[in-house]
């Protein structure tokens, strides 16, 4: 996808609705507000900023946000270029994100969305999540038609593609190899209304790559999201649970690290993310059965502690 710069304000909300019309814009980076602050300017990316931030915040994916700094810094300076009619140069905006369940692959992709609507790249920045079942038919032209649907409802935004390596796996005459030639041409024919990304596992997304050779030069970005380490994972379980108003008992906050260090061991790619949050909300359900069948009404302290024996073979039985 080439950068273009989408004007906001038309009606419509995004391209190919009645009404709406396409035009390239050029922007002041600021002119002074009140107090002295820059008032911003029609289409000016505002909140761009805030996103990035949104971005940083989240817990370890060093290497992820860097890349990401670096397109948002690209487009920004492009667009600044654009506007001293400087020639700018084009940036093709299709992804591959590779890495384990659980490593924010879809929490990124969102926030990507955001900020390409932010900097005028894409006009709405919605995400379309789907994975094989939403893309593959059962029946010769079926296909096409579901490819062409899911391409449709992402049209000013990004189409994330889940396990997309399942699509090439079923050989030539499987259905899936339709579904990848109609992307590849709905990424032609909608190239400055629609971003792309692929995600899947490290190896499979390398093979899947491998298999289109046409592929390579159509996605150029290629972002490895890694496992999260132990500290990370302890980390993102305190933000999930501040996040509803609970607390670990000395107890508990020990019987977690356990968990996540006896997971960590025993298999490398544990869930990461996904697994602590399941673990975390299995001890909010157990830590409320607990607190029903304790005679009398729990107090506000009781209501918001996570006790050990909530923790305790929860991972178990998820």
């Amino acid at each position: 996808m080439k950068i273009r710069i989408w004007n906001s304000q038309e009606s419509g909300g995004g391209p190919g609705q009645k009404g709406e019309a396409r035009t390239r814009r050029t922007y002041p980076l600021h002119t002074a507000g009140k107090a002295g602050r820059p008032a911003e300017e029609p289409g000016q990316p505002k909140n761009a900023r805030e996103i990035m931030q949104e971005l940083n915040s989240l817990i370890g994916l060093g290497s992820v946000k860097k890349l990401i700094e670096e397109i948002y810094a690209f487009v920004e300076i492009q667009r600044r270029r654009h506007r001293e009619k400087l020639a700018a140069e084009p940036l093709v905006l299709h992804m591959i994100f590779k890495g384990n369940p659980g490593t924010g692959k879809t929490t990124v992709a969102r926030i990507l969305g955001k900020l390409f609507k932010e900097v005028g790249v894409l006009p709405k920045g919605h995400l379309v999540e789907v994975e094989r079942a939403d893309l593959v038919g059962e029946f010769i032209g079926h296909t096409a038609q579901k490819t062409r649907e899911q391409i449709k409802k992402a049209l000013g935004g990004i189409l994330f593609i889940d396990e997309a390596y399942s699509l090439a796996r079923g050989g030539e005459k499987d259905f899936g190899k339709e579904a990848i030639d109609v992307l590849v041409k709905g990424m032609e024919d909608h190239r400055d209304n629609l971003v792309l990304i692929l995600a899947g596992y490290q190896d499979e997304m390398d093979w899947f790559i491998e298999t289109n050779p046409g592929l390579r030069s159509r996605f150029p970005i290629h972002i490895t999201f890694p496992d999260y380490t132990v500290r990370e994972l302890l980390d993102i379980a305190g933000l999930m649970l501040r996040q509803r108003q609970y607390v670990l008992s000395s107890g508990a906050r020990d019987e977690l690290r356990l968990i996540i260090e006896r997971e960590h061991r025993r298999h490398e790619h544990s869930g990461n993310a996904r697994m602590v949050r399941n673990l975390i909300e299995r001890a909010i359900r157990r830590q409320s059965v607990r607190l029903l069948q304790k005679k009398g009404d729990p107090t506000r302290d009781e209501l918001m502690t996570i006790a050990r024996e909530d923790l305790e073979g929860a991972l178990g039985e998820i």
